[in-house]
């Protein structure tokens, strides 16, 4: 047993430092230059998306394993008890993130400038979002929707599915309290997985930017090429995403992003603080929930052999499809 926590946070402690360039656009002012896509699929590419899909086939056999740990069991019990602050802490946090924005001077994201409407708007939300009454938030809710298609209308909707989250955000908050409030944690979850997912193709389409922020912020590299470091960083990136929406060990993979971002605060500093502060809400949010509300697709499956088959092809299919898509369009 102790074997099994030493190795479970070696591999925390691994992933920490090779995803610390999240969302390269915050940090670096370098035009984007699309990879070939000759080179994005590269022998090592295509090698690390096999081995990636073979371990995430072999991830939901082990599993129970995993929760059957006295150590699991105890967490699991103690954060049933805060379920009911979920929707609160949302409520909250999405005020408090508003309020870092607009402090300092953008909307979303730190390279979004806020306009005078928007910053009245944001105002706005954040006064009813600390009313403790359910429709006060739902204002809220409707009004940060017109906001972000505002932003979609100016940015276009591919950049600004970076921030889809915020519109998985706006679901939850609507359906509190109606015949499908439970429909809001998993729109949270997928708004967020995906999210995740379309910011780590960045890495692979632009990789210049991540170079650039590695040579300019003397990111370590760990001992590999910085072009490897980056592919790396955006597969466990990808990884994390995907996982979040499939339901897998979301509470596992909440706190380790946690991490990541705390770590990545002490690099890149306020600007990360303004980027990812709705993101620290939503991870102890998924600290907090769990995964009890979601039956994975797998379970139509009933052989070992049948379940590593499709987990492993589904993934190496949305991968494919999300860089296709991001290549073409984005």
């Amino acid at each position: 047993m102790k074997n099994k926590k030493v190795g479970w946070m070696l591999l925390l402690c691994l992933l920490i430092p090779l995803v610390s360039s999240a969302h390269v656009k915050w940090f670096t002012d370098i035009d984007p230059v699309k990879e070939s896509i000759e080179n994005i699929l590269s022998p090592f590419f295509l090698g690390t998306s096999v081995v990636v899909a073979l371990i995430l086939g072999i991830l939901p056999q082990i599993i129970p394993q995993i929760t059957n740990w006295e150590i699991s069991r105890q967490m699991d019990k103690r954060l049933e008890e805060y379920r009911h602050f979920v929707y609160p802490l949302l409520k909250i946090g999405l005020a408090l993130a508003l309020a870092i924005q607009l402090f300092s001077g953008s909307i979303f994201a730190p390279e979004l400038e806020v306009s005078t409407f928007g910053m009245y708007m944001g105002v706005g939300m954040i006064l009813l979002l600390l009313v403790p009454l359910t429709y006060t938030s739902k204002m809220a809710a409707v009004a940060l929707l017109y906001l972000f298609l505002l932003t979609v209308r100016e940015h276009g909707v591919f950049y600004m599915l970076d921030y889809g989250f915020y519109v998985a955000i706006v679901f939850a908050i609507l359906v509190e309290k109606t015949r499908i409030q439970s429909w809001g944690m998993p729109f949270l979850y997928l708004g967020t997985g995906l999210s995740l997912c379309w910011v780590a193709i960045e890495k692979w389409v632009y990789p210049i930017m991540s170079l650039d922020i590695i040579e300019h912020h003397h990111v370590p590299t760990f001992g590999f090429s910085p072009e490897i470091f980056i592919s790396i960083s955006a597969f466990i990136e990808f990884v994390v995403g995907y996982l979040l929406v499939v339901g897998v060990l979301n509470r596992l993979l909440a706190l380790v992003l946690t991490l990541i971002f705390i770590t990545t605060t002490t690099l890149f500093g306020m600007t990360e603080v303004i980027g990812h502060f709705m993101f620290h809400i939503i991870l102890l949010i998924f600290i907090i929930e769990g995964v009890s509300f979601y039956h994975p697709p797998i379970q139509i499956h009933k052989s070992k052999i049948d379940q590593i088959i499709f987990v492993s092809l589904n993934f190496i299919f949305v991968l494919s499809t999300m860089i296709l898509i991001y290549y073409r369009f984005a």
